[in-house]
């Protein structure tokens, strides 16, 4: 099943197009890294995602998600764990007051919070509990999220996303605001989540992109400028020409960085 089937797709806002004959697909248990400049489009690829923008019809297209072309929004996102920055900092301004373990437990009704209306089974408090006991965070359990580190919330978010077990997280830039010590820790926690479900990276941090990467695409131009295996789009000549600017790329234990940039 193919997770992200585009083809020939424009979208945008008003009258600006933002992307223009997009063709993307990415396949079930494949990982996948999307990279891009800041203000390439790789917002708006997540919304179009999302379905919180739509395709310009006057262009023949194809747009299906997990296989579908009509779905229900509230059903996409148990298979589809989407974790945006939005997402974060919108948890981060408004959800002071809930703990760790209500933050998972919203996912359950895809909610900011838990409200009186919502009846939650023991089979959902078993299942917020094991999640939280598979990501290794139970020390966030009734820790205040005004308390929580960056990184701290972003676990306790992905646990939120995991209840369902999704079929694949989208993830956009993931370790903004982490150190070096909690964006390593954030990277264990991906390759983890990648033995289950799919994951796909949007970001312009190379070093992002670990071991189980195993696809790559390129935005550029406002389109995929390329897309494929790892080993054949992550190169020098490629992130030079995205970027503008002359990287030399190098790899070292699976890992990608950049060795020199010279203008």
């Amino acid at each position: 099943m193919n997770i992200i089937d585009f083809e020939n797709i424009h979208v945008g806002y008003d009258e600006k197009i933002v992307l223009k004959e997009l063709n993307l697909k990415i396949k079930q248990n494949e990982h996948w890294a999307i990279l891009g400049s800041n203000g390439c489009g790789k917002s708006t690829l997540i919304k179009l995602m999302l379905s919180e923008l739509h395709p310009r019809k006057q262009y023949k297209y194809k747009k299906e998600i997990m296989g579908k072309e009509r779905y229900s929004i509230f059903e996409l996102k148990k298979d589809l764990g989407i974790i945006t920055n939005d997402l974060h900092n919108y948890f981060e301004k408004n959800a002071g007051y809930l703990s760790g373990y209500e933050v998972v437990l919203s996912g359950f009704y895809s909610s900011i919070g838990i409200f009186k209306h919502q009846d939650f089974t023991q089979k959902q408090h078993d299942k917020a509990i094991q999640t939280i006991e598979f990501l290794e965070i139970e020390e966030l359990k009734n820790k205040l999220v005004s308390k929580m580190s960056t990184g701290q919330l972003r676990k306790c978010i992905i646990a939120r996303a995991l209840i369902h077990n999704p079929k694949a997280f989208i993830l956009d830039e993931p370790t903004v605001g982490l150190d070096i010590k909690a964006q390593d820790n954030f990277i264990k926690l991906l390759r983890k989540l990648s033995k289950n479900s799919s994951i796909v990276l949007v970001t312009h941090h190379i070093e992002e992109i670990f071991k189980e990467i195993n696809k790559v695409a390129l935005i550029h131009d406002n389109t995929i400028y390329k897309s494929g295996n790892k080993n054949e789009i992550l190169t020098s000549e490629n992130l030079s020409k995205i970027f503008d600017i002359n990287i030399t790329l190098d790899e070292q234990n699976d890992r990608y960085f950049i060795k020199s940039i010279n203008n």
